[in-house]
């Protein structure tokens, strides 16, 4: 299968309709955005199960926006419209390789389980939105609170 551009009204649909999409954030005068092109173009090519996507930032401003992308090119990749991937930079074959194989062997109901448990305590979660390791240490004292009469 050959790269396919993807456009704001196509994304979110394209994203949840397939188990795996790769997606590479690219503009027309990015030097290391033409330097891996072809490499994605070749990994879509020898993976026909999934989908590989093309955002043009210059004419999807608002989605390249939408996504958080502040450099190119930028990879992301979503396994059942969760995206388990996110590096800019352009990556050598090999790593692309890499990466997808480690998105083909997630565990995805382990992922899932995670995801969730985030979301019902999102105080242990850090900006990342990544699980904080749990503290055995006892919680800090709070002061007790001061009584005037």
């Amino acid at each position: 299968m050959t790269t396919q551009t993807l456009t704001a009204a196509a994304f979110e649909q394209t994203v949840l309709d397939n188990d795996i999409v790769l997606v590479d954030f690219w503009a027309s005068w990015c030097g290391p955005c033409r330097t891996f092109g072809p490499i994605f173009e070749k990994a879509s090519a020898n993976h026909t199960d999934i989908v590989f996507g093309k955002v043009d930032t210059e004419a999807e401003q608002t989605l390249a926006s939408a996504a958080g992308i502040t450099s190119i090119p930028t990879l992301m990749a979503f396994r059942d419209g969760i995206l388990v991937f996110s590096q800019p930079g352009a990556l050598p074959a090999a790593s692309l390789e890499q990466v997808i194989a480690g998105v083909r062997a997630l565990d995805m109901d382990d992922l899932r389980s995670q995801a969730a448990a985030a979301q019902a305590e999102p105080s242990e979660a850090d900006e990342s939105g990544a699980l904080e390791p749990e503290s055995d240490d006892p919680p800090a004292p709070t002061a007790p609170a001061s009584t005037t009469s």
